[in-house]
């Protein structure tokens, strides 16, 4: 994550949001403290696709495993 100061933020705002165009963060910082991270909008999904694919089990058993057995191939 990349910091820079207010001051600096505002003589430089392209820049900085050229950055986060690029998908970095940015932390803002003011008399050394930090008071805002600038980050890269996540685009929006549909429900879908934002969950983490799961393998299909039927009795604990990996579906591809089962499909692979009954055609006599192994994994």
């Amino acid at each position: 994550m990349k910091q820079t100061t207010f001051t600096e933020l505002r003589n430089h705002a392209k820049q900085y949001f050229d950055l986060v165009a690029l998908g970095e963060s940015v932390r803002v910082l003011r008399n050394g403290k930090p008071i805002a991270d600038i980050v890269p909008v996540v685009p929006d999904l549909p429900s879908w696709k934002r969950r983490q694919a799961q393998p299909l089990l039927l009795d604990g058993v990996a579906l591809s495993r089962l499909v692979l057995e009954e055609r006599g191939g192994s994994l």
